[in-house]
């Protein structure tokens, strides 16, 4: 189903949906994009190419209380873990990247399985509604093309915006996505001419996203030639271990948890780690397995380009943003990364 609303209109359709819908979107902070609750459609910056963040941050929070306890004998609960609640209410993202979406998908190959469900994952997932906004102008370090999506992808959205300049074409995919625009007095007809004016917009867009990689070859390397080549050195010398890539990065999901207490008030938490980091892979007898910094450089790229491919059958752990590749400190790019282990020769 497609509808047109006008831009003059999308605000105050926007509100309107706060008295069903808790609202998320892109807000600007100085030079900075970040998706945020909005109290007002006014807030919402739809100029942007992309954030600095990924939105996976509404799924799988950066520091998560999951549970807390009493170390109070005094207490009946006294060393019971309570499930601290959470807000689980509907609510909609509005002006999601294709490239984020299609992220979530991939994702959910370690949250929401038959086998193993994660409660926290799952309920955000089902309350949440994903209205994409289609990139119009590509950044010059997005690939997304490559690796199974585009600038107008559908994947893993309930509505797809295309922005034409004096309106929107809202393509409405899902159940979810008819239930939100289901106010009829904010959409007009969706004549033919603009339809294809919107179809012209979204083939502009794919032509503009000229940086590719290969990944042909990937499925059917042999893991241990790729693991023990040699361009590991070459790779990992820059890299300081920073993690700024996996923290921008919407398709990792590594986290650690831990409990905090305080007095005899306590809570146990989850927060993002990175395979980056020297700790993360530390035993608790003292061996780390990934002890020096190319082991670690290594799993990264072996994780998304080579280990989940092979599991999954899916294609890679990447949504080609381009996120790592703008704001890595050394300049190292998954790109060229990806075309050295898609040539690899052993």
């Amino acid at each position: 189903m497609k509808r047109k609303i006008a831009k003059g209109r999308f605000s105050a359709f926007l509100n309107s949906l706060k008295a069903s819908y808790r609202l998320y979107g892109p807000v600007r902070q100085g030079d900075i994009i970040h998706f945020m609750p909005i109290q007002d459609a006014s807030q919402i910056d739809l100029s942007f190419q992309n954030s600095r963040l990924s939105p996976k941050f509404l799924f799988l929070p950066q520091s998560d209380r999951m549970f807390e306890y009493s170390l109070d004998p005094a207490r009946d609960d006294a060393y019971i873990l309570n499930e601290v609640p959470k807000d689980d209410s509907p609510r909609a993202v509005i002006g999601i990247r294709p490239c984020d979406a299609r992220a979530f998908k991939l994702v959910d190959v370690n949250f929401d399985t038959p086998r193993f469900r994660d409660p926290w994952w799952v309920r955000a997932r089902e309350a949440t509604t994903l209205v994409g906004l289609g990139c119009t102008a590509p950044c010059s370090t997005c690939f997304c093309t490559s690796v199974g999506g585009g600038p107008f992808d559908e994947t893993g959205l309930d509505v797809l915006l295309t922005d034409t300049g004096e309106a929107f074409l809202a393509k409405i995919l899902t159940q979810k996505g008819t239930s939100l625009f289901q106010t009829a007095e904010a959409f007009e007809d969706t004549e033919e001419n603009f339809i294809e004016k919107a179809l012209a917009i979204q083939k502009r867009a794919e032509a503009k996203t000229i940086s590719r990689v290969d990944t042909s070859r990937l499925a059917d390397l042999d893991t241990l030639a790729l693991y023990e080549a040699d361009f590991w050195e070459e790779v990992h010398f820059a890299c300081i271990n920073c993690g700024v890539c996996t923290y921008l990065c919407p398709t990792c999901w590594c986290f650690d948890i831990q409990d905090e207490t305080y007095g005899r008030a306590g809570i146990r938490i989850r927060n993002w780690d990175s395979c980056m980091f020297p700790l993360f892979t530390l035993h608790a007898s003292g061996h780390n397995p990934r002890g020096q910094k190319i082991h670690r450089v290594r799993q990264r790229f072996m994780h998304k380009l080579k280990y989940y491919v092979d599991k999954y059958k899916n294609g890679v752990a990447c949504v080609g943003c381009g996120r790592c590749v703008q704001h890595c400190p050394v300049n190292i790019d998954i790109r060229e990364v990806c075309r050295m282990m898609n040539e690899c020769k052993r």
